[in-house]
């Protein structure tokens, strides 16, 4: 049997609310419509079924037991087609129970403990598993749906007409050294004067390595790179060790503190990094990324 296509949900939703409303007026006033339009979705739901729901006393509708057994199956189809429209988001990681989240090593620092906090108090039944990578990986798997939004560098990488993002904050590349190298003692230093020095860098992909190859370009220097690693940490732990100097953001200052000191470069080498939230168009009506871009706007505004 062909179902006709006058037969539509919003008829059968109508048709439950008047059945349990009772009346013509109580229901156009749940369902935000006019008597006229629960009277005609009513008329028209039995013209598609082509049998009568209801027989008329007066101005009143009394339903037949058609009525009734429509009710009954229609209540589960309308539950089921719920159940199937949130299973369906779900997959698609539209208001999930799980976040998916992508940051650089170097924003473990003090942004994405700040925003996740904040996505906890606005969303507390919301688990959150982070990813951390490069900025090429993480902004590929944002677009293979793999990951639901990523905070990284913007630049080439990011620009994609499917990405919506948000810019948070600017963070200064500066030379990074051992506390007891000379150049600890400089305020500012001239990166072209370093050609002969040992650097250590991030593998390619990683945001302050292509800011880092920029830099270079501009002093002029072509680096005798002693060693490519692929986390920041381990990076900041060998210059630490005094193994060689690099280029880094200034978010990092905290880490070594107390073994590593931070140079700013003259004004001629210097460069600003743009972190920020980046996520595809097509979720930004999720529910948990719309609180996630809230929390990240406020992060923003703080700082």
């Amino acid at each position: 049997m062909q179902i006709d296509e006058e037969l539509t949900l919003k008829k059968i939703q109508i048709f439950l609310a008047f059945m349990r409303c009772g009346n013509l007026s109580k229901t156009a006033t749940e369902m935000q419509i006019s008597n006229v339009s629960v009277h005609k979705a009513l008329h028209s739901l039995e013209n598609s079924l082509r049998c009568p729901l209801f027989k008329n006393e007066g101005r009143n509708l009394i339903p037949l037991k058609s009525a009734y057994v429509l009710e009954d199956h229609s209540k589960k189809i309308v539950q089921d087609i719920v159940a199937t429209v949130n299973k369906t988001r779900e997959a698609a990681g539209f208001a999930s129970k799980i976040f998916h989240l992508g940051s650089l090593y170097s924003l473990t620092v003090n942004t994405i403990p700040s925003v996740i906090s904040g996505l906890k108090l606005r969303r507390g039944d919301l688990d959150i598993q982070l990813s951390l990578s490069s900025n090429i990986d993480l902004v590929k798997k944002l677009k293979a749906t793999e990951l639901d939004a990523i905070i990284v560098a913007l630049n080439e990488t990011t620009h994609d007409q499917v990405f919506e993002s948000l810019p948070m904050f600017q963070d200064d590349i500066f030379l990074a050294v051992n506390k007891n190298s000379k150049y600890a003692k400089f305020n500012e230093i001239n990166l072209s004067k370093l050609k002969d020095e040992t650097f250590l860098t991030l593998a390619k992909g990683f945001a302050t390595r292509n800011d880092s190859d920029i830099v270079f370009d501009k002093a002029g220097v072509n680096p005798k790179v002693f060693l490519e690693v692929s986390d920041i940490f381990t990076l900041i732990s060998m210059v630490s060790s005094g193994v060689g100097f690099a280029l880094l953001p200034g978010r990092i200052s905290t880490i070594y503190e107390n073994s590593v000191k931070l140079v700013r470069l003259e004004p001629q080498y210097q460069i600003k990094q743009e972190i920020g939230l980046v996520f595809l168009k097509s979720k930004e009506r999720d529910p948990n990324l719309l609180a996630f871009i809230a929390e990240c706007r406020m992060f923003s505004r703080n700082i």
